[in-house]
């Protein structure tokens, strides 16, 4: 006597005959959070940066028109364009002038437990509050601070105030200049660096360098030629989070540097304390396009075959 399928027996059947449905229905939650939830806000912040913003009421007019992208445009918004785009960029030089050492040591010289610590060291800092990693800091490049001390026991305070002296790098101590913005945004993303470079170091075959040396490559034209060439894409692929986590941070701008602004806190101030959220979400494209362009160009550098 046999018995019927289970109602679990012939939707197992079902999904054996038809294994299209059965993709179709584990994708369907991924790809309603992935449309709704992400390219859904994204297409809203989109269509708030083409209203404008009634300058006599505050009140958003709910009409398509490019004048808030014209606002842009403005000096003093260009200037925060640039001043963020140039700090992305020197912190993305600076980050694989600190990382490539560290990941060529890790990834040709550290064996066995020397790599899981290097591994450690690398991943710990990414643990830890990232507001208590920036207060820590701004305790640490305030004028009172172990760095100021350090130049006073060497009778370098002199040197340190010359510095600070400068326009566009210095301040009233490194806390409150573009300096220590600079100092904290390396040593905040420097991990993200590390990683991808060491992972493309790793794929270097120790004979390609050992054969460049045999044809008597000194070790300058060595990294020129063979290391760098190939840790390219791994450089990019860290790039691509130095710069675009740079580009969008507003916090630690609020805490460590001037008052000059960055395009993240330009959003955070332009949508919260203005109330100009077309401003703001005008504001929150032009990193988006920034970075598609980025992208676009680490693609074709193959620097995804690094992440």
């Amino acid at each position: 006597m046999t018995t019927a399928p289970s109602f679990v027996g012939r939707l197992s059947d079902g999904f054996w005959r038809r294994p299209r449905l059965l993709l179709f229905l584990l994708l369907l939650p991924p790809l309603l959070w992935l449309g709704i939830i992400y390219l859904g806000s994204l297409f809203a912040l989109l269509a708030q940066s083409f209203f404008s913003i009634d300058q006599f009421s505050g009140v958003v007019k709910h009409e398509l028109t490019l004048d808030t992208y014209a606002e842009l445009g403005r000096p003093a918004n260009l200037d925060i364009i640039w001043r963020t785009v140039l700090m992305a960029a020197l912190v993305t030089v600076a980050s694989v002038a600190v990382a490539f050492p560290i990941a060529y040591y890790a990834a040709r010289y550290a064996k066995g437990r020397w790599k899981a610590l290097f591994y450690l060291g690398a991943m710990v800092p990414l643990w830890s509050s990232y507001l208590v990693k920036v207060y820590a800091w701004k305790l640490i490049l305030a004028k009172e601070g172990i760095i100021g001390w350090i130049f006073a026991k060497l009778h370098l305070t002199p040197l340190l105030e010359g510095y600070l002296a400068i326009p566009g790098v210095g301040g009233n101590s490194l806390s409150v200049s573009p300096t220590g913005t600079f100092i904290v945004f390396v040593y905040v993303w420097l991990p993200y660096m590390i990683l991808p470079i060491q992972a493309a170091l790793e794929r270097v075959p120790p004979s390609l360098v050992e054969a460049a040396g045999d044809l008597g490559a000194t070790p300058a034209q060595t990294f020129r030629s063979v290391l760098w060439p190939l840790a390219l894409p791994g450089v990019v692929a860290g790039s691509i989070f130095t710069f675009s986590l740079t580009l969008g941070d507003y916090i630690i701008p609020q805490i460590i540097g001037t008052s000059a602004r960055f395009i993240g806190l330009a959003v955070y101030q332009y949508q919260g304390t203005a109330g100009n959220v077309p401003l703001a979400a005008a504001f929150a494209v032009v990193p988006v396009v920034i970075m598609g362009l980025y992208l676009t160009v680490a693609k074709r550098m193959g620097a995804f075959d690094a992440l």
